[in-house]
């Protein structure tokens, strides 16, 4: 008789699954990356930020994130601005005439999706809803969804302009739970609701303050030469910060997972 993978506990009991986007569903250092080449190719190519172009997108979020905590009603094309002008300086390049700031502002919705993110959606969703929890600006996530997730529907979007603040903030999260229980009867407390991000400092750290259960969707983030932007797992995990359950490379791998043990829950498998 087929079991559960023994590895992981029960994925079949939750009824919505919320997602931090840029990083999980979209690959946010690489547009990221991109986006900053007109700082990065003001610099020599011996430079740090161009021997390693994660450095320059880490150096960025330090400064996006300052912004977050001193400006939380700065919405998220303007806090990117800000911070590319504040990377620039630090760098001691002149922000580019030929470079409109926001085209800076609106990258995110052109940023792509990772090659596995629509298929696993598309398996996601035969067995929950699914709900987007992020930190960029209506517009940009409706320009992501639209252009780079599509065809798959979202049961809903939260974003830190609806919310007036940003991730990390408890805020966030408490919105979360709040408005999926009263648009979905999702009730959290309930055990209904598990969140999927590869971002440790911003979502798995205050999943774990909160008691919401989450997967970790590493995208090769486990490994201290890619910790980037999500945190620094090692250390995170030393200081007992982290709880996250499940954790898999890929969101392919969690949907594959999510199959099979439904197909064995139904007595199919």
């Amino acid at each position: 008789m087929a079991v559960l993978t023994p590895n992981y506990p029960d994925l079949t009991t939750f009824k919505a699954l919320s997602f931090d986007c840029y990083g999980t569903l979209i690959d946010w250092e690489s547009g990221l990356a991109a986006s900053l080449s007109p700082i990065l190719s003001q610099l020599p190519p011996s430079h740090p930020w161009n021997l390693r172009p994660l450095t320059a997108v880490e150096r960025f979020n330090d400064h996006s994130s300052h912004l977050w905590e001193t400006q939380p009603l700065l919405p998220y094309d303007a806090n990117l601005i800000q911070s590319f002008l504040l990377l620039a300086s630090e760098a001691e390049v002149i922000f580019p005439s030929s470079v409109d700031p926001n085209i800076i502002g609106s990258a995110p919705g052109r940023w792509p999706a990772f090659p596995d993110t629509v298929a696993a959606l598309h398996v996601l969703k035969k067995h929950y809803k699914l709900i987007i929890l992020s930190n960029v600006n209506g517009a940009n996530i409706a320009r992501t969804v639209e252009d780079n997730l599509a065809p798959v529907e979202f049961d809903a979007i939260y974003t830190a302009q609806d919310i007036g603040s940003y991730k990390p903030s408890h805020n966030n999260f408490r919105y979360l739970f709040e408005h999926s229980k009263v648009d979905f009867g999702v009730d959290k407390e309930k055990g209904e609701l598990l969140h999927v991000a590869r971002s440790l400092t911003a979502d798995h750290v205050p999943a774990k303050e909160m008691g919401l259960r989450s997967v970790f969707i590493a995208r090769g983030g486990e490994k201290p030469e890619n910790y980037g932007t999500g945190g620094n797992l090692e250390e995170l995990t030393e200081e007992g910060k982290l709880a996250f359950e499940w954790k898999f490379d890929t969101l392919e791998q969690l949907a594959a997972e999510v199959e099979k043990q439904f197909k064995v829950k139904s007595g199919s498998g």
